[in-house]
C-alpha cells in the first residue's frame, strides 16, 4: 500500500478532497489532504504562488513524508511540479488530475484562454481585494456538469475566493517536467470543459510530462463531487507502481 498526498485545485481545500482519500484509505493507502496557503482561513491578494508551494512543502517536512505519489488537481498542478523539481527525493511517483503542467517560467494564466485571463482580471478588480470566485453558471455548466443541480450547489457552497496572485505568478523550476525523472501519470476526466477541449487538459497540457502514464475516467472537472469513488479508483490506477 502507498502514501498518497492529495493537492487540490483553484477555490477548494483539502477538505473537499476527503471523500475521495475515505474510498483510498478503505483500499489501504495512507492519503493527506492539505490545503494550501490563500485558500483558507480566507483568501489574501498578498499570497502568490510561491507562498502555496511552501506551505506545501512545509507539510511534507512536517509530516516527514517520504516514497510518495503526489496528485495535484488543476493548479495543484502548479504545486507538485514545484515540489517535485525541490524534493524529488520525497515523492515516487507525480499524478496530474486534469491539472496544469507547467514548464519553467509558466503561470497558469499562461496555459488558460486568453478571455478566461480576461474574465479573472475582471473579477478581481470588481470585488477589489485580488480574489476570483467563479460564477455560478460557470461553474455549473464547465465544471461539474456531470452532476444533479443540487449536488453543483451544494458544492459551490464550499468554494472558497482564491488569490489571482497565485494564477499569474510564473513558476520558477530548476527542471521543466518533461526531463523530471519521476514517474509521471495524468488523470484525465473525459468530460471535463472546463477548459474548452480545443485547449483542453489532454493531450494539449499531459504531453508536456514527456513518458506517462494515461489514466482515463468518465467525468467531469469536478469528479471529487460527483463520483468522489470513481475518482479515487483512477488516481489509484495512476499511483499504483
Amino acid at each position: 500500500m502507498g502514501t498518497y498526498v492529495l493537492v487540490h485545485g483553484a477555490w477548494h481545500s483539502g477538505a473537499e478532497l476527503e471523500p475521495v482519500a475515505q474510498s483510498m484509505r478503505a483500499a489501504g493507502h495512507q492519503v493527506f489532504t492539505p490545503t494550501a496557503a490563500g485558500n483558507r482561513p480566507r483568501c489574501s491578494k498578498a499570497v502568490g504562488l510561491a507562498d502555496a508551494i511552501k506551505s506545501i512543502s512545509s507539510f511534507l517536512t512536517e509530516e516527514e513524508l517520504r516514497d510518495i505519489v503526489l496528485v495535484g488537481h488543476s493548479y495543484g498542478g502548479m504545486i507538485i511540479s514545484a515540489l517535485a523539481d525541490r524534493a524529488a527525493d520525497r515523492v515516487r511517483r507525480l499524478v496530474y488530475w486534469n491539472a496544469f503542467v507547467p514548464n519553467n517560467g509558466e503561470s497558469v494564466t499562461d496555459m488558460m484562454p486568453t478571455e478566461f485571463v480576461a474574465l479573472f482580471h475582471a473579477i478581481a478588480a470588481e470585488r477589489g481585494d485580488g480574489c476570483v470566485v467563479l460564477p455560478f453558471p460557470i461553474w455549473r455548466e464547465a465544471f461539474i456538469n456531470d452532476a444533479a443541480l443540487d449536488v453543483a450547489q451544494r458544492a459551490y457552497q464550499v468554494l472558497n475566493p482564491h488569490p489571482l496572485k497565485t494564477l499569474t505568478d510564473k513558476i520558477s523550476l530548476k527542471v521543466s517536467p518533461v526531463h523530471m525523472k519521476t514517474a509521471k501519470s495524468y488523470v484525465n476526466c473525459t468530460e471535463d470543459i472546463s477548459l474548452p477541449h480545443s485547449l483542453g487538459w489532454h493531450p494539449r497540457l499531459s504531453e508536456k510530462l514527456g513518458l506517462f502514464r494515461l489514466v482515463q475516467v468518465q467525468g467531469s472537472h469536478e469528479l471529487c463531487f460527483s463520483n468522489p469513488e470513481r475518482l479515487a479508483h483512477a488516481i489509484m490506477e495512476a499511483g499504483r507502481d
